[in-house]
C-alpha cells in the first residue's frame, strides 16, 4: 500500500488590501491537482461573549485576535490527510458565524492571511512562503472599497480602523514578517511574471514529489 504524500502547503502573506488572495487564487487555478484553500480571516477568535460595541474596539490586526491553535490544528490535520470543518466569520458582526465549511484533504493546500508568518507554529508547516508587497496607499484604497462594498462598513469606520490599528500593526508585525518569505512578489496579482514564476516552482515541487513516491 502506497503511503499518501504530505500535501504541499503554501502560505501567502501581505498587508490588508495587497491582493494576496488574488495571488493565492491564481496558484489554486493553475495547479493540475486538487487543491484546498484556507483564509486566515476565518480563524479570528470567537467574540460572541462580547457586545457589538466591545467587539468594535478589538484590534483585529494584532496576532492575539486570531485563534492560531485552531488554524495550526487544521493545517496539521490536512497535512495528515484528514478533512476539517473550517470556521466562517461574520465581518459585519465582528465574530465567528454559526456555519462551517468542509475542506477535504488535497495534494496542495494554499492558506493566505496578513499574520501567517508571525506565528512560528504556522511558519513551520509552510513549504513555500510568499509575501505580496504593495504600496500603502494602494492597499488602503483597496481596503476602503472592499470593506464598504462587501463588509458593511462605513468610510469613517474604515478610516478609524486603518489609522488606529491596521497601519500600526502592519508596521509592527506584517512588514517585519517579510524576512521569513521565500519569495516576495511586488505589486501582487498585477505582477504577471512574478506570479508565473511562483506557479512554475509549485509545479516543479509537485513533479518532484510524484517522482519520489
Amino acid at each position: 500500500m502506497t503511503t499518501p504524500t504530505r500535501p504541499l502547503i503554501i502560505g501567502v502573506v501581505g498587508g490588508s488590501g495587497s491582493g494576496k488572495t488574488t495571488v493565492a487564487r491564481a496558484i489554486l487555478e493553475a495547479t493540475d491537482v486538487a487543491a484546498a484553500f484556507l483564509d486566515q480571516d476565518a480563524y479570528y477568535a470567537d467574540l460572541a461573549h462580547l457586545t457589538l460595541d466591545e467587539r468594535r474596539q478589538v484590534n483585529f490586526d494584532h496576532p492575539d485576535a486570531l485563534d492560531n491553535d485552531l488554524l495550526v490544528a487544521h493545517l496539521e490535520a490536512l497535512a495528515a490527510g484528514e478533512a476539517i470543518d473550517k470556521p466562517t466569520y461574520d465581518f459585519a458582526a465582528h465574530t465567528r458565524a454559526a456555519g462551517t465549511v468542509r475542506v477535504e484533504p488535497a495534494p496542495v493546500v494554499v492558506v493566505d492571511g496578513i499574520l501567517l508568518f508571525v506565528e512560528p507554529r504556522v511558519r513551520a508547516l509552510l513549504d513555500i512562503k510568499i509575501f505580496v508587497d504593495v504600496a500603502d496607499d494602494i492597499r488602503f484604497i483597496r481596503r476602503m472599497q472592499r470593506d464598504v462594498a462587501e463588509r458593511g462598513r462605513t468610510m469613517d469606520d474604515v478610516i478609524r480602523q486603518y489609522l488606529g490599528s491596521v497601519r500600526p500593526m502592519h508596521l509592527e508585525f506584517v512588514e517585519p514578517s517579510k524576512r521569513h518569505a521565500d519569495v516576495i512578489i511586488p505589486e501582487g496579482g498585477h505582477n504577471r511574471i512574478g506570479v508565473e514564476m511562483v506557479i512554475a516552482r509549485v509545479h516543479q515541487e509537485l513533479r518532484s514529489r510524484r517522482a519520489a513516491r
